[in-house]
């Protein structure tokens, strides 16, 4: 998926604030399409990691009462210019993305 998601890792002192905007339509699989009324299948966001200079930061298990293009925002202590922040997601029908930011 190209240009799944955005990514701003900015340190302060030893503190790195993350901040991650995910593309994905999130469908719930109860809307129905304005122009057949056919139900739009389920397609969300099911589990999200991220990693600092690969250890798990966050890991967290997501259903469909995720809106629509979801943000995260977390923050991780001890971090350092150079160290690696990772964000990945995979969807309920096996698609991925992974986005890293490099901390100043």
């Amino acid at each position: 998926m190209a240009d799944a998601m955005k990514i701003r890792a900015q340190r302060n002192g030893n503190v790195a604030d993350v901040k991650v905007l995910m593309f994905h339509p999130m469908e719930t699989g109860l809307r129905k399409d304005a122009i057949s009324g056919d139900v739009v299948p389920l397609h969300f966001i099911q589990h999200v990691v991220a990693t600092h200079n690969g250890k798990t930061v966050m890991d967290a298990q997501w259903s469909q009462a995720i809106s629509k293009n979801p943000f995260i925002n977390f923050r991780i202590r001890d971090a350092k210019a150079g160290d690696k922040v990772t964000v990945s997601w995979e969807d309920n029908k096996g698609e991925k993305a992974t986005i890293e930011a490099t901390l100043n």
